[in-house]
């Protein structure tokens, strides 16, 4: 629960953020001007011994929340056997049973094999090198308000100039962008269902006006599109556009770095659209916080690079693989993933109640316990509150609740809680964020 001693920043944060100015770039982010002492469940003590409740959780990885003691003794099992070999170069157990693992719960009832490495950017990079292997074809196709990551396919698949593209260019030959279902804000200017899906169809529009199917190897898609804004597609949208790239032979990689791991109410996003990639990314949560991410998809794609051409010295670290074990066993026995979607309905009422006093409050929406709201300046015309959501950030720091912004106009409020906290801590953090909300609305 929530305990203020300090203000925030609190005196030895303080200490410490003068030493950051000083030896750490300031392209590095931070959301709130805190350094963290310990953090347990969805609870976090700062240095100076002020306690947050986070809504933030590493930015989606904490689904089985901070330091679960049932992960962290797999981890010092494996730990004192080794900690390190290098796959490429003496093979170890838990990298095996991991991929068995995520053969069997991954959506698709046919033969998989995986690939490991450390983070969602470079599962990303990998799976488009896989897929370009597989298909002997060049070109990639993008959602717009997509986020991939920030290397250099990654960064070309995202969609977001600022902060992460401009003045990084030139940027990876031979990806192309189409809108996504962002229905609050309508590429075509269209309202769902009336809008008979215009935007699946404009993928075959594309093949036609702007680049062939025969140079398309792949069609990267978020099942919901998180650093975008959480949006929330259609049940139509995604399964319109994999029945296209089947027809067309392209390849649909799901890129679950966010959504994955009970954080939709489903274990995989795609599980709510009837959705089966051929290739889908993984990270975030799959590892409770050690650094890991994969890439499974069909055998025989993902067979498709020879010996030596896809791996890394860290991928599938065995301390990482020997927590993401017990992640999904943890993951499987309480059944996190009905508990995102109680927490996800519990902060989707609440918030829909703000709306209603709240003018500011454009749009609500999410997927279990993926949940957001757009600000904007008048709901007319929906002009983004960018600033708004900035003081809300602020402002929920200064009074315990750790929350973070999103959205391709910075105009977004995301929660991504962890999926253990309590009845109580939600509660009062909706209690907070409603008196923030609050006090920023009253001076703007």
């Amino acid at each position: 629960m929530i305990s203020l001693k300090t203000a925030v920043p609190g005196p030895k944060s303080l200490e410490l953020l003068e030493l950051r100015k000083k030896y750490v770039p300031k392209g590095v982010s931070n959301a709130s001007p805190i350094f963290v002492r310990e953090a347990k469940g969805a609870v976090i003590t700062d240095v100076d011994g002020n306690q947050f409740i986070d809504l933030a959780g590493g930015i989606g990885v904490i689904n089985v929340g901070h330091r679960p003691d049932d992960v962290l003794e797999a981890v010092q099992e494996q730990m004192g056997r080794f900690i390190h070999t290098c796959f490429h170069v003496a093979m170890y157990e838990p990298y095996i049973r991991l991929a068995e693992k995520l053969a069997a719960i991954t959506p698709g009832n046919f033969p998989k094999k995986t690939m490991f490495a450390n983070s969602g950017a470079e599962a990303v990079e990998n799976a488009v090198k896989i897929a370009r292997k597989h298909t002997k074809k060049t070109g990639v196709v993008a959602l717009e308000c997509a986020f991939h990551g920030r290397t250099l396919m990654a960064m070309t698949l995202t969609s977001k100039v600022r902060p992460y593209k401009y003045g990084f260019g030139p940027f990876a030959p031979e990806v192309y962008k189409i809108p996504s279902a962002y229905c609050y804000r309508c590429y075509f200017g269209l309202s769902y269902p009336a809008c008979e899906m215009h935007c699946v169809k404009n993928l075959e529009r594309f093949f036609v006006a702007e680049c062939s199917a025969d140079h398309i190897a792949a069609l990267i898609a978020e099942p919901v599109q998180g650093e975008g804004g959480f949006i929330v597609p259609p049940p139509e949208f995604l399964p319109g556009l994999q029945e296209i790239c089947a027809r067309y032979g392209v390849l649909f990689i799901a890129d679950e770095v966010q959504t994955g791991f009970g954080r939709t109410g489903r274990l995989f996003a795609c599980e709510h659209f009837g959705l089966v990639p051929d290739i889908i990314t993984m990270a975030k949560s799959l590892a409770a916080g050690f650094p890991l991410s994969a890439v499974t998809g069909r055998a025989e794609i993902m067979d498709a690079p020879d010996v030596g051409e896809i791996g890394g010295t860290y991928g599938g670290n065995p301390l990482s693989c020997a927590a993401a074990l017990r992640v999904i066993a943890k993951m499987q026995a309480e059944d996190l993933p009905a508990r995102a979607a109680r927490i996800g309905a519990v902060m989707q009422q609440k918030l829909k109640a703000l709306q209603e006093k709240y003018p500011a409050i454009g749009d609500v929406r999410g997927l279990g316990a993926m949940v957001a709201i757009e600000l904007v300046k008048d709901r007319k015309t929906k002009e983004p509150a960018k600033e708004i959501t900035s003081q809300l950030v602020t402002e929920c720091y200064r009074r315990g609740l750790i929350v973070i912004s999103a959205g391709i106009y910075s105009n977004v409020l995301r929660f991504l809680a962890p999926l253990v906290i309590t009845d109580d801590e939600l509660n009062q953090a909706l209690g907070v964020l409603e008196e923030a909300l609050a006090a920023v609305c009253a001076g703007n």
